[in-house]
């Protein structure tokens, strides 16, 4: 497979697909590799009548005990049976790369499974060779407490007792996750040994899990509570009064840290600059980073100083919006703003870990025009979008019964929050049994509404959801400036709750226009061009092709139109 620019993942469209739930060809309710193998045409057969998409993301997939459902590797280099084998993988890769499907897959360098055999002989001795290789600590004071008060990401503390060997583990996440010691250069070692490993089976790129997680405070000093970060934002003096600042130590808000030393460690920058140049030994991969923060300049901070780390990073700002033209405006001139100059942005706004978009957006009666609405944002927008599986038919957030959850997250905290399951049911390929997902018992119940929310009816109605994914994944395809043109907001004349920018590039300029409003919105495009064309409507309806001087959007439409010159 061959590609004259190796930046071919600026101009590609991504589909994330979560294996265990996308196909299952083995009959034990689980998705595996050929069930993937055998959608591949839905994805791309070289024809409009597919989604014709770019490059697809694979969850992983690796041996794992399945504690958090494959983000606990207990073998980097081995498929877990459930899926396939190394075999499987391969003929996944070839058929991928025979649709000119690129295939990144996930990396997850953070931490590895208690059930690595690194960890094991780790925990076996204090001498051990590998004790190194995890972080270990000694308890604090007589009542021998943990040796600081970092939380993990999930709940409780980040540190785990080991009685055999009297010590402390960190663990950022479940306790069955203990964190490498990514300042042990035999660690670095070993897993650039494994990053290779993949790029010579022919990987395309990696998703990096938990990015900005790898390094911690080498002093292992506290974290101060979120009220730290209140003060040193806040110019309000009522912050610093005695009293307060007494109170808050008082209660020290153990769940509500401000993670300054548990994470975005300078080192960890470090890393990220060797796993680039083993990367860059390979030609055209690519890699995109899950990097959480609220501050927009800090997630940027991991492209590196000179486009030496990280080639894309999720901005999940996007999927967390409110449901406001202005919201989201903000949030993507926020961060436009905040990248550097060569950068490229990534966007979703849905995967494995959220709640699907529709579901977090939609009102009833509404749900398919908004959902219409976010998938032109998604896929006008500068950057790579990142469709996440079954977002294309409008799959809605599953209610599961408590007895059906799996996630340890939500187990743990239920009935607060139900964990991650509800985004990750199967996928509905049709109104059948178990959607056509499995003829087994599904490892997760089927989401609602599968009559309506499935690939086979939506298929044959060209008004439906998944055929404008068609249409505006073809027009993207076709058309340059929605893929490397420039971007620009409007704001000048555009009505209220509206929300206008344009993408430019050669001589062609488009201007997305999106009503996030309930009410009608009229607009005059002679105030931002000569001549418009309407070229595609969330509006089924709307008759395209002619030029218009006025148009009048319906609640939660939005349109693209040509307006070059």
């Amino acid at each position: 497979m061959t590609d004259s620019h190796n930046d071919w993942w600026k101009k590609a469209v991504f589909y994330q697909i979560y294996p265990r739930s996308f196909y299952d060809t083995m009959g034990n309710g689980i998705g595996d590799l050929q069930g993937i193998i055998d959608k591949l045409d839905y994805l791309n057969d070289g024809t409009p009548n597919s989604l014709m998409v770019d490059a697809i993301w694979l969850c992983p997939f690796y041996v794992s005990p399945d504690m958090d459902f494959g983000y606990d590797i207990a073998d980097y280099c081995k498929i877990d049976s459930c899926y396939g084998n190394l075999i499987d993988f391969d003929r996944l890769l070839a058929e991928a790369h025979r649709r000119k499907i690129r295939v990144i897959i996930d990396l997850v360098l953070n931490h590895t499974s208690d059930q690595h055999k690194w960890f094991i002989e780790s925990r076996s001795s204090r001498d051990n060779p590998k004790r190194d290789w995890y972080v270990w600590r000694d308890g604090r004071g007589s009542r021998n407490r943990p040796p600081n008060n970092w939380k993990n990401n999930f709940f409780g503390s980040a540190w785990a007792w080991d009685e055999k060997t009297g010590q402390y583990y960190l663990h950022s996440f479940l306790k069955e996750q203990p964190d490498l010691n990514w300042f042990n250069p035999d660690v670095r070692k070993a897993m650039f040994k494994a990053v290779r490993f993949w790029l010579d089976r022919g990987v395309d790129g990696f998703r990096l899990d938990v990015a900005h997680c790898y390094c911690q405070d080498e002093l292992f000093r506290d974290n101060p509570s979120i009220f730290h970060r209140i003060r040193r934002v806040s110019s309000n003096r009522f912050w610093d009064r005695p009293f307060v600042v007494n109170l808050f130590q008082m209660l020290e808000l153990p769940e509500l840290q401000d993670k300054i030393y548990s994470r975005h460690h300078p080192e960890t920058h470090n890393v990220l600059k060797e796993f680039r140049q083993v990367l860059d030994q390979y030609p055209q991969k690519t890699s995109v980073g899950e990097v959480n923060s609220e501050d927009s300049a800090i997630v940027a901070a991991y492209y590196g100083s000179d486009n030496d780390e990280l080639h894309m990073n999720f901005y999940f700002a996007l999927a967390q919006c409110r449901w406001k033209a202005g919201a989201f405006r903000r949030a993507v001139e926020k961060w436009e703003q905040s990248l550097p100059k060569s950068a490229w942005p990534a966007y979703t706004f849905s995967n494995h870990d959220i709640m699907r978009a529709i579901s977090h957006y939609g009102r009833k009666g509404q749900e398919v025009q908004r959902a219409r609405l976010l998938a032109m944002l998604l896929l006008t927008l500068r950057g790579t979008p990142f469709i996440y599986y079954g977002e294309e038919i409008g799959m809605k957030e599953a209610k599961l019964k408590r007895s059906e959850i799996k996630d340890p997250v939500g187990l743990k905290w239920y009935p607060l929050y139900q964990g991650r399951d509800g985004c990750r049911t199967p996928m509905q390929w049709t109104a059948g049994r178990n959607a056509g997902f499995t003829e087994a018992e599904p490892w997760l119940p089927v989401g609602p509404e599968v009559d309506q929310r499935n690939v086979a009816t939506q298929d044959q109605d060209p008004a439906s959801l998944l055929n404008f994914y068609r249409l505006m994944l073809n027009l993207r395809r076709s058309n340059s400036a929605l893929q490397l043109g420039t971007y620009a907001s409007v704001v000048e004349g555009v009505p209220a709750d509206c929300y206008f920018f344009k993408r430019e590039l050669d001589g062609k300029c488009f201007l997305v226009a999106l009503n996030f409003s309930n009410g009608r919105r009229e607009t005059d495009f002679r105030r931002l061009a000569n001549n418009a064309v309407l070229i595609l409507s969330t509006n089924p309806a709307r008759q395209t092709g002619s030029s218009i001087d006025k148009m009048t959007l319906d609640p939660h439409e939005s349109c693209i139109l040509d307006i070059s010159e």
